[in-house]
């Protein structure tokens, strides 16, 4: 859950969906928008941008999402990797 103080005390919001990320776009002031993105923009070479929900699938489905998870988080570490780099 994220709490309304959670907007400005993070710089990142990770959401797996688009209707995770509207919804939270809908309940933060503007100036932290930007700060809401999906997960999966660090795995561009992916080809989704959501992470599929495997709950109603077999088994193979929870092996994509781990895949998925995997992928972005390697992307989502060098691109914080970068950033300290630059900064």
């Amino acid at each position: 859950m994220v709490a309304a103080d959670d907007f400005g005390r993070f710089d990142l919001i990770l959401v797996m969906d688009r209707l995770n990320q509207v919804t939270l776009i809908e309940r933060s002031p503007p100036e932290y928008h930007e700060r809401i993105r999906l997960f999966l923009e660090y795995a561009p070479d992916a080809g989704l941008e959501e992470v599929p929900d495997p709950y109603y699938g077999c088994a193979t489905g929870f092996e994509q999402v781990l895949d998925l998870v995997e992928e972005a988080s390697r992307g989502l570490l060098q691109e914080l990797r970068k950033q300290l780099r630059a900064a």
